[in-house]
């Protein structure tokens, strides 16, 4: 290896950076660490010089100046990660430029046992805060955080009204896919969804009806709940567009409460003979894109912003570290809709 190699994949100490911007190694590491009195010409020589120096202050040196770790901890118990993933993509957004690390946390299982010791690992690692991200907005993970003294923020996870939740507006997501039917000129929209036993069901539910309403419609029949599977999207096509039931009796379009259930529901009205977008529209909720991208033809559904709820609770999280006043309670983020082809833009009744 040649000398200059190795010099240069050493790693830069602050000397250097103080004996190139012609400062004390005190100056600039307060010019570093943004505090400090100086002018400005000075402070910005010195980070020019670490600039040019490709200085990566030493992040153990940087926690014991701070009294932090400079890392988050993530607990969720989604190990599928899909909703988990992309809201730490979004949590990571807001902290990567603070030099903080996001340092995920699996419950397996859904086991208590588990989760006390990813907590204790937490701990031992002295984390600054705890987001806690669930595979449902209206269930808790298996353990008991109160004592715990650190900042902690709830993703997609139940909390109570004096802690900081960010949700998806599930309500308003469920207008959001309805009004695009009615916009498209459908009349008769049918609603597919999960299991009663879920909060999310409910809402999305309540947004279908207010849909309908706005649109001076009582909904077209009852909702027909199920599982958030293929299977049973399949299941409800059969009962939907059963043999004998009139035209007048059919939906034209269908909002399915996942996406999963819009492919199955779009495989049985394929193996019918009726055509998806021209006979019946279909929208499906999650945009969950192994499964929307699938459909036959791709699925128009609604994105849940699940990036956006992390970045926003990261920076919010931030905030807490930092020791600024953030108001308890719950955050309601909006969703989108992502068109593709299985709505169409209307139909041509000549």
């Amino acid at each position: 290896m040649f000398a200059g190699s190795a010099n240069r994949s050493a790693r830069v100490t602050i000397r250097e950076v103080a004996h190139h911007a012609g400062v004390s190694v005190s100056t600039a590491s307060k010019a570093l660490n943004g505090n400090g009195r100086m002018t400005e010409d000075t402070r910005e020589r010195i980070l020019k010089a670490a600039s040019e120096l490709q200085f990566r202050p030493n992040a153990m040196a940087r926690g014991l100046l701070k009294q932090r770790s400079f890392t988050v901890g993530l607990l969720t118990n989604d190990t599928y990660g899909r909703f988990t993933l992309p809201v730490a993509s979004g949590i990571s957004e807001a902290l990567v430029d603070e030099g903080v690390s996001v340092f995920l946390c699996p419950v397996l299982d859904n086991d208590p046992r588990r989760a006390q010791v990813n907590v204790e690992a937490m701990q031992d690692k002295c984390v600054d805060a705890l987001i806690v991200s669930g595979r449902r907005a209206d269930a808790r993970l298996p353990i008991d955080l109160a004592s715990l003294t650190m900042p902690i923020i709830h993703v997609y996870s139940e909390c109570g009204p004096n802690e900081i939740g960010f949700f998806v507006d599930e309500v308003q997501g469920a207008r959001l896919a309805v009004e695009h039917l009615y916009a498209s000129g459908r009349t008769r929209v049918a609603h597919v969804t999960g299991p009663d036993s879920f909060d999310v069901v409910a809402k999305r539910i309540a947004g279908w009806r207010e849909a309908s309403r706005a649109h001076d419609r009582d909904p077209f029949l009852q909702p027909l709940t199920g599982a958030w599977t293929e299977a049973w999207g399949f299941a409800a096509a059969e009962r939907l567009f059963a043999n004998g039931v009139p035209s007048a009796g059919r939906p034209d379009a269908v909002f399915c409460g996942n996406d999963q259930i819009a492919r199955g529901l779009a495989d049985a009205l394929a193996l019918r003979g009726i055509k998806v977008p021209e006979d019946v529209a279909i929208v499906g909720f999650d945009n969950w894109e192994i499964f929307a991208d699938a459909v036959r033809p791709p699925l128009t559904t609604i994105d849940m912003n699940l990036v956006e709820l992390g970045r926003q609770a990261g920076q919010t999280l931030l905030e807490l570290i930092e020791g600024r006043p953030v108001a308890p309670g719950h955050r309601y983020l909006p969703c989108r809709l992502i068109q593709r082809r299985s709505c169409g833009a209307g139909r041509d009744m000549s």
